[in-house]
């Protein structure tokens, strides 16, 4: 079992347990914990990694990027998408701030 921290906009966090190898936007959506936006929450690709509007800041514990969006994203600054990271370790991850894909961090 892993530890998922999760830091909310409001700086709330919430932290709970997930087996290696789960997807970490299922386990927030198990835990009612969703990366997206009010305008996203309906209208997303399901997970499939094509709409980029799951994404979150991983803090602590990132795997190696699989994808080619977390590929682009670790080198150019911009958050990972939580429907194509597998949870490997324990991991804090901290939510978006965007309207539907957030913006860049300054490198």
């Amino acid at each position: 079992m892993h530890t998922v921290k999760y830091i909310r906009l409001d700086h709330t966090v919430h932290t709970f347990q997930i087996e290696k190898g789960t997807n970490l936007r299922q386990a927030l959506l198990r835990q009612g914990l969703s990366p997206y936006t009010k305008y996203t929450k309906k209208v997303n690709c399901g997970g499939n990694g094509i709409c980029a509007t799951c994404g979150v800041w991983i803090e602590e514990g990132a795997p190696l990027p699989q994808h080619w969006h977390d590929k682009a994203a670790e080198r150019f600054g911009y958050a990972r998408l939580s429907c194509q990271v597998k949870v490997e370790k324990d991991i804090t991850i901290r939510q978006v701030e965007k309207w539907i894909w957030g913006g860049r961090r300054q490198l």
